[in-house]
């Protein structure tokens, strides 16, 4: 038992490593010829500039937790305060979210005006690559 408990634990830690190792690719429509800057993207993603609609994922994960420290310099209940004061005022509600990578890969790929972040692992040829994360 104490071998399986020491292997468990140990592929949960490699887990975790490699996730928090694995580069963020912020991604628009491959036809898309807007290139947003770092500092557009974190406005996007924080609602402040609705030229792009922004496609977030809708539980926080590795990818999530480095690509808002990154981009807004926010982390998981900073945002949740962020939102919450924007919605208890009237003056924005959070962006639409999808379940995953490959969810947020689909939904850019499909709409022209769409941006995103995923794993770059993830990035197919419906999207195109913005910038990355490391």
């Amino acid at each position: 038992m104490k071998l399986f408990t020491r292997t468990l634990s140990a592929c949960v830690l490699l887990s975790a490593v490699s996730a928090v190792q694995a580069e963020v690719a912020v991604i628009v429509n491959a036809a898309a010829t807007a290139t947003p800057s770092q500092s557009d993207v974190a406005n996007i993603f924080l609602g402040k500039d609705k030229s792009l609609k922004g496609v977030d994922q809708k539980d926080w994960n590795p990818i999530k937790d480095k690509f808002y420290g990154a981009v807004t310099s926010k982390n998981e209940s900073q945002l949740k305060s962020y939102w919450s004061g924007l919605v208890f005022t009237g003056k924005g509600q959070p962006l639409a979210s999808v379940a995953d990578d490959a969810a947020v890969v689909a939904k850019v790929g499909a709409e022209a005006d769409a941006i995103g972040y995923v794993d770059k692992a993830a990035v197919s040829d419906q999207v195109k690559v913005l910038f990355t994360l490391p």
